[in-house]
């Protein structure tokens, strides 16, 4: 499944969630974060995200959608982080 992942989090945990994100997804900008992921793998970021979330203060929203080519993307102004690969 291609999900896009953003994530509101207190100051002091932000850089727990930036890393943990940053093993599954790939960095768009600030705290968004998209990419393919299995439902497992999901479930377990979900699971070691509510380890250190509190989540009466903190939210993390994820927009799942089947494949990526379903999903319209428009970027106004700088792209943040290009996601060209090289072989």
């Amino acid at each position: 499944m291609y999900i896009i992942l953003v994530y509101d989090i207190g100051e002091k945990r932000v850089g727990k969630m930036l890393k943990l994100c940053r093993q599954y997804l790939n960095w768009i900008q600030n705290s968004v974060f998209e990419g393919e992921i299995t439902e497992v793998k999901l479930k377990e970021l979900i699971s070691r995200a509510r380890k250190f979330m509190k989540e009466e203060d903190d939210s993390l929203i994820i927009f799942k959608s089947r494949e990526q080519k379903w999903l319209e993307k428009e970027i106004i102004g700088q792209d943040k982080n290009d996601l060209d690969t090289f072989i």
